[in-house]
C-alpha cells in the first residue's frame, strides 16, 4: 500500500504532526535570540545590566515657591529699632518708651527733652557738648539728665539727677551691659529713678 502524503492543491507537501517543526515566525511570547545573545549583540548584556531611568519630577510652575526660598523669606527679619541712626532712634523710640514707663509709675507731669548741651554738673562746665535725654516734674523740683557721649547707645552712658539743688555727682549708666537695646534703656532708667524714690508711692 501506498504512503499517504498530504498534499495542496499546489503540490505541497504539509508537514505532519507527529515531530514539531521550527518556524521563522516569531511569537508574541518568544524574545528574538539574535538581540538578546550577547554572542551575536553585544549592547544585549549592556542593556540587561543597566537599570531603567527615574523619570524627574515635573517642574514647579513659576508662581509655586520652593521650599529653600521660603526658608530664606523667613530668615530676612526686619532691622532691630536700635540700628537705627542714633538722634532718630532717641526721638522716635526712646523717648516716647520713657515718657509711657514713667508716667506708668504715677508721674503725671513728666517733661522730656533732647538736646546737645553741657554737662549742667560742677566741674565739667569746660567739657564739650554732648546729647542728653533730660526730665524733669514736679515743676523741675525734681530733675534727671542722662548723657550720650559717644553718640551711640552702646557707647559710654552717664546719670545725674537733683531735686531742687544743683545735679548730682556725674555717675555710670549701664556700664556693664555687652548690649543694650531699647527696653535695657527703659528698664535701667526707671530702675535707677525707683532708687532715687522718686517713682510710685516713695
Amino acid at each position: 500500500m501506498a504512503d499517504e502524503t498530504n498534499q495542496n492543491p499546489a503540490g505541497e507537501v504539509a508537514p505532519t504532526t507527529d515531530e514539531p517543526v521550527a518556524t521563522s515566525l516569531p511569537t508574541a511570547n518568544t524574545p528574538d535570540p539574535k538581540a538578546a545573545n550577547p554572542e551575536t549583540n553585544p549592547n544585549a548584556a549592556k542593556a540587561a545590566a543597566v537599570p531603567p531611568k527615574r523619570e524627574k519630577p515635573a517642574a514647579k510652575a513659576d508662581g509655586e515657591e520652593k521650599p529653600a526660598a521660603k526658608a530664606a523669606a523667613k530668615k530676612e527679619k526686619a532691622p532691630a529699632v536700635e540700628d537705627k541712626p542714633f538722634v532718630e532712634f532717641i526721638q522716635q523710640e526712646y523717648l516716647p518708651a520713657v515718657q509711657k514707663a514713667i508716667t506708668q509709675q504715677g508721674v503725671s507731669d513728666l517733661q522730656l527733652s533732647f538736646a546737645k548741651q553741657k554737662f549742667p554738673i560742677t566741674g565739667f562746665e569746660s567739657a564739650q557738648e554732648c546729647y542728653q535725654l533730660i526730665g524733669s516734674w514736679q515743676n523741675g523740683l525734681r530733675q534727671f539728665n542722662l548723657y550720650f557721649p559717644d553718640e551711640d547707645i552702646q557707647g559710654k552712658k552717664g546719670f545725674s539727677c537733683n531735686e531742687g539743688k544743683k545735679p548730682s555727682t556725674l555717675e555710670s549708666f549701664l556700664i556693664d551691659e555687652r548690649k543694650i537695646t531699647l527696653d535695657l534703656l527703659v528698664f535701667g532708667l526707671v530702675q535707677r529713678l525707683n532708687g532715687q524714690k522718686w517713682l510710685g508711692r516713695n
